[in-house]
């Protein structure tokens, strides 16, 4: 059993990283926010340390480093905004544990040099969640695509995820703080395409506004499509319900992957505690990208426009 704190436990997904650590046979001994409706803790365990200065939750880590090795805490899930990222991923590992980072690792491809440094420096890990890579549906389309003969491929990715006028006013709609749409909401695709299609090449942005986004990037094996967006009046009707809209095509078929999200992070926990976790380098592809798109002029498309614009 391994030693579990976080960072961002009040926010949106530190659920699902307080399930991974249940599910995974391990045991939660601190946590931090700075917002205190942290109740959800009382469901995991009544013996969770709980800070809402992270000074104080810094120290306390640092104090069981210091202590018998038992107490010791081992990895930091961190589930803070986005532009904390860098600096949680420096605290935990000068506290001697790994960390357990959600999406994206970091904001900007210049900050991941500096991590690599770090880990060597501690001799400590980072660890970054890239769900769908663990997706069983998305696993078995790459096996499927390794085994075919190489060639480009007609790609087309939509995702809409419908969000309240909160989103704007939080630090998810500050693109200093998020990266915006393309990294906070994008990110996991784009490192998908990555990884089903190779490396990226040409890329063009037809559409740029703060709640979405489209444009066309050209992969190894693959031109892709694909449109982003948070606003509700993009969904299409029949996803209008459930407020989510996810779609995947190669070469005109619809690949379903709309179901098993529920035990992805689980998954990768389970991947890290066993030596097979993805961290700075398979990182890096995504955070590189998500940059070269958000520093591309928006140009009038052609052929290579998304549906979603035509």
């Amino acid at each position: 059993m391994k030693n579990f704190a976080i960072v961002g436990v009040a926010g949106y997904v530190a659920p699902r990283h307080l399930k991974a650590i249940n599910e995974t046979g391990n045991r939660l001994v601190a946590a931090t926010d700075p917002h205190d409706a942290v109740g959800i803790l009382d469901s995991h365990s009544l013996e969770v340390r709980y800070f809402p200065e992270i000074e104080r939750f810094d120290r306390h880590l640092d104090k069981l480093r210091r202590g018998p090795p038992e107490n010791r805490v081992q990895y930091v899930s961190i589930c803070s905004p986005n532009y904390l990222h860098d600096a949680h991923c420096r605290l935990a590992l000068r506290d001697g544990a790994d960390a357990i980072c959600e999406k994206p690792l970091v904001i900007n491809p210049w900050n991941l040099d500096p991590l690599r440094a770090l880990e060597a420096e501690t001799g400590r890990r980072i660890y970054t969640v890239l769900q769908l890579r663990a997706h069983p549906r998305l696993i078995a389309l790459r096996d499927e695509l390794t085994q075919q003969d190489a060639g480009q491929h007609d790609v087309c990715l939509s995702y809409v995820t419908a969000r309240g006028k909160w989103y704007q006013a939080s630090w998810k709609g500050a693109t200093e703080k998020s990266g915006g749409v393309a990294v906070n909401i994008g990110i996991h695709f784009f490192d998908l395409l990555a990884w089903l299609f190779g490396v990226p090449g040409d890329c063009r942005v037809h559409l740029a506004e703060t709640q979405r986004m489209a444009g066309w990037i050209e992969f190894q094996r693959a031109r892709a499509r694909w449109f982003l967006s948070t606003r509700p009046d993009d969904l299409p009707p029949a996803a209008a319900e459930r407020r989510t809209f996810r779609s995947l095509t190669v070469d005109g078929r619809e690949i379903e992957f709309s179901e098993g999200f529920t035990d992805l992070h689980t998954r990768v926990y389970a991947d890290i505690l066993a030596g097979r976790g993805l961290g700075i380098e398979e990182a890096r592809g995504s955070i590189e990208l998500t940059h070269q798109i958000r520093s591309t002029p928006v140009t009038e498309g052609g052929g290579d426009r998304h549906p979603y614009l035509t």
